[in-house]
């Protein structure tokens, strides 16, 4: 095999809670990621020239060593000294600083496509250990479907599949860094944290209107306060219809629940309609099986 095409999923994140800090300056969470069905395509195949190269239908974004594909690529040639150079091609839908892990998501189709084409004979917890070198979600990434995320989201449990149902995703057009998200938290004045534990109960259980009752972000509160647009986009989404809607990671990514698919289809076309959303899809979760 000198090619692999690979679906690089999005994942939300139903619960998210920040419990500390290490003295490294790294946060330790405590969240709930599940992976839906919206992806990247990235192909990596074997290539004549040597060395990694990188070509995106995303022209903003960097294909060199700032890119956690070209990071991915490169761990894996230098620790296996591979002869043959890799190209990775990326075709880029899941938005960038959306708190969609994107780009996590892509660097471990990266490590997967490596693996199989040069024939490295790897587990997926061995590139999931790997992964982590690279970025915090980069091991959930490998993992997918529904997982507790605990140290600094790279402590894995997985989880039962979720309840049955629809995903309306609306991205604001604006930006959100990590790094601004945790700059806006301050631990010491978050007033309410999520249940995580709770939420685990209701997902043994199958309960998705509990679940979503319980659905919380600490993160919410300092991003909505200097971006108004993410409250109106939950706003919208809850008035037609979802369960629930919530900020994604660290924002700017709604995403709302829905136990009905045309329910789905009426607040994504009103989403549209509204112009709150530069991007609005609509999908289901995705369940590792």
């Amino acid at each position: 095999m000198d090619e692999m095409t690979v679906k690089a999923l999005a994942k939300i994140n139903i619960g998210l809670d920040v419990t500390g800090v290490r003295e490294d300056g790294y946060h330790l969470v405590r969240m709930i990621m599940q992976t839906i069905h919206m992806y990247d395509l990235v192909t990596v195949s074997k290539s004549a020239e040597a060395g990694i190269t990188m070509k995106s239908n995303a022209k903003y974004l960097p294909t060199n060593d700032d890119n956690l594909c070209v990071k991915a690529a490169k761990l894996l040639a230098e620790e296996f000294d591979l002869k043959d150079g890799t190209q990775i091609r990326l075709s880029k839908r899941i938005p960038v600083a959306a708190g969609m892990a994107g780009g996590s998501s892509d660097a471990a189709a990266v490590l997967y496509g490596m693996n199989q084409i040069h024939g490295l004979g790897l587990s997926k917890k061995e590139l999931m250990e790997r992964g982590v070198r690279i970025g915090a979600d980069v091991p959930y990434c490998l993992m997918r479907g529904t997982a507790l995320a605990e140290g600094i989201g790279e402590k894995l449990t997985r989880l039962p599949g979720l309840p049955k149902c629809y995903v309306l995703v609306g991205k604001p057009g604006i930006n959100v860094s990590t790094k601004l998200a945790y700059e806006n938290l301050h631990l010491d004045q978050i007033q309410s944290h999520p249940d995580i534990d709770g939420m685990i109960s209701d997902i043994e259980n199958q309960d998705l209107h509990s679940l979503t009752a319980k659905m919380q972000n600490v993160f919410e509160p300092g991003i909505i306060s200097q971006y108004p647009v993410i409250q109106e986009i939950k706003d919208l989404m809850e008035a037609n219809g979802a369960l629930k809607a919530m900020m994604s990671g660290s924002g700017p990514t709604v995403f709302g629940i829905f136990d009905d698919r045309s329910k789905l289809r009426e607040a994504a076309e009103a989403l549209r309609d509204s112009h709150l959303a530069k991007t609005v899809f609509a999908t289901q979760i995705y369940n590792k099986k």
